[in-house]
C-alpha cells in the first residue's frame, strides 16, 4: 500500500522545516548544469563542516521556510536550487562552496539564513571570506595579549637596566 502524494509532500514539508529548524544556517545555492559527480564532490567537500546539501522542490521548501518562520528564504528558491543545512561553523560551510563555485562556475550562490537573519549573495561571499573560527579566536587572544605583554615589559623594565647596569659594572671592575 502507498502513501498518497500529498502525505509524500507532507513528509518532505516537515521534513525540510525540521532541518531548518535544527540547523545554524541554511545557504541556497543554484546547481543548475552540474554534473552528478561534482554534486557528489561538493557535498563530501561540506560533510566535515557539518553541512548537508539537498535538493528539495521549491515549492515544499518555500512552504516548509514559512512554516519554520525563515519568509526570506522563500525569496531564494526560484530555478533549480538546493539547501545546504549547516550545524556549526556556516562561514566554513560557506568557504568550502565560494571554493566549489571558483572551480565550478555552474555552482552559484544566492542566499540563505543565517542565525534566523537573511542574507544576500553578497552577505553570503563577505562571510565566506572570512576568516576561519579558529583563527578569529587566535586574533582575539592576541588583541587581549598584547596590551599584558606590553605593561609586564614596562614593569620589567627598570629591573632589567638595573640588572645591565650591575652586570657592566662587574665586567668594568673584572677587566681593571
Amino acid at each position: 500500500m502507498s502513501t498518497s502524494p500529498n502525505a509524500e509532500k507532507a513528509a518532505v514539508v516537515t521534513e525540510v522545516r525540521e532541518k531548518l529548524a535544527a540547523s545554524d544556517a541554511a545557504l541556497i545555492t543554484e546547481y543548475r548544469g552540474m554534473t552528478v559527480g561534482s554534486l557528489a564532490k561538493l557535498r563530501r567537500s561540506l560533510r566535515p563542516h557539518g553541512a548537508e546539501y539537498k535538493v528539495y522542490k521549491n515549492t515544499l521548501a518555500s512552504r516548509a521556510a514559512q512554516e519554520a518562520g525563515f519568509e526570506g528564504l522563500s525569496d531564494f528558491l526560484v530555478g533549480p536550487t538546493a539547501i545546504t543545512f549547516v550545524k556549526g561553523d556556516a562561514s566554513a560551510a560557506a568557504k568550502a562552496l565560494r571554493d566549489h563555485a571558483a572551480t565550478n562556475p555552474l555552482l552559484v550562490l544566492k542566499g540563505g539564513v543565517i542565525g534566523g537573519k537573511t542574507v544576500d549573495a553578497v552577505q553570503l561571499k563577505a562571510l565566506a571570506d572570512l576568516p576561519s573560527r579558529e583563527v578569529l579566536l587566535s586574533m582575539f587572544a592576541g588583541a587581549l595579549k598584547a596590551p599584558l605583554s606590553k605593561t609586564a615589559n614596562l614593569l620589567q623594565a627598570p629591573m632589567r637596566r638595573a640588572a645591565y647596569g650591575i652586570k657592566a659594572l662587574i665586567e668594568s671592575k673584572d677587566a681593571a
